[in-house]
C-alpha cells in the first residue's frame, strides 16, 4: 500500500503521527488524572515516561507506517487527545487504542479516531486482526468499542494490577487463535 497514512483527517480532526514535538502536549494529557480514573497507576508522573512512549510510537511508525494519532481539531494547535492502531507483534494483531483530554470526551472525538485506526489497519493489512484491550469497568470505552463492530473475545483477571479485582476484557474483529488469546491475556 502507497498510501500515507501519516496526515489523515476526519470531519473534525486532523490526526498526525506522533512526533518528537507532541511530547508536552502528551505529557499534559497523560498526567491529568481525570484521564485515568479507570486505570491510575497508568498516568505519567514525568515527562520522561511520556518521551520514552512518543518515541516508541514514532519508532513503530517507521516499521510498520501506521500507530497512533495525535488528535487536533481542524485548524486548532489544542491537543484533544490520540489514538489509532499498533501492531502488537508477539500476538500479531493491531491494537486500537484512544485517549481523550476531559474537555474533548463525549463529543463523538474518539470514535472518529478510532474508527480511522480500523479503516486504516485493515487497508494497510487486512489479514491482521484488530483488538481492543480494555477494563471492565471502563464503560465508555467499552460503549465505543462495541459501537465500532468488535465482539468481546475474552474476559479474565488483568495480569500485573495493582487491582485485584480488576477484570480486563479483550474485544476482536474476527476471532483471534488459542495462542493470541494467550499472550494478550498475560499482558
Amino acid at each position: 500500500m502507497t498510501t500515507d497514512l501519516r496526515s489523515v483527517c476526519t470531519d473534525r480532526l486532523d490526526l498526525r503521527a506522533l512526533t518528537a514535538d507532541d511530547v508536552d502536549a502528551m505529557h499534559a494529557l497523560n498526567a491529568d488524572p481525570a484521564v485515568w480514573q479507570h486505570f491510575p497507576q497508568g498516568r505519567h508522573a514525568t515527562r520522561e515516561r511520556t518521551r520514552a512512549d512518543v518515541d516508541a510510537a514514532v519508532a513503530l511508525w517507521d516499521r510498520d507506517g501506521l500507530g497512533y494519532w495525535a488528535a487536533r481539531p481542524h485548524g486548532s494547535p489544542d491537543l484533544a487527545g490520540f489514538g489509532g492502531v499498533r501492531l502488537l507483534d508477539d500476538a500479531g494483531v493491531w491494537n486500537l487504542a484512544f485517549r481523550f483530554a476531559p474537555r474533548y470526551q463525549g463529543q463523538g472525538l474518539a470514535r472518529e479516531t478510532a474508527q480511522a485506526g480500523l479503516d486504516a489497519a485493515r487497508a494497510l493489512r487486512p489479514d491482521v486482526p484488530v483488538i481492543a484491550y480494555l477494563l471492565e469497568h471502563n464503560a465508555g470505552s467499552k460503549r465505543l468499542t462495541e459501537r465500532l463492530g468488535l465482539v468481546l473475545r475474552w474476559r479474565g483477571p488483568d495480569a500485573g494490577n495493582v487491582d485485584p479485582d480488576a477484570v480486563r476484557l479483550v474485544y476482536s474483529d474476527r476471532p483471534l487463535s488459542d495462542e493470541a488469546l494467550g499472550l494478550l491475556a498475560a499482558r
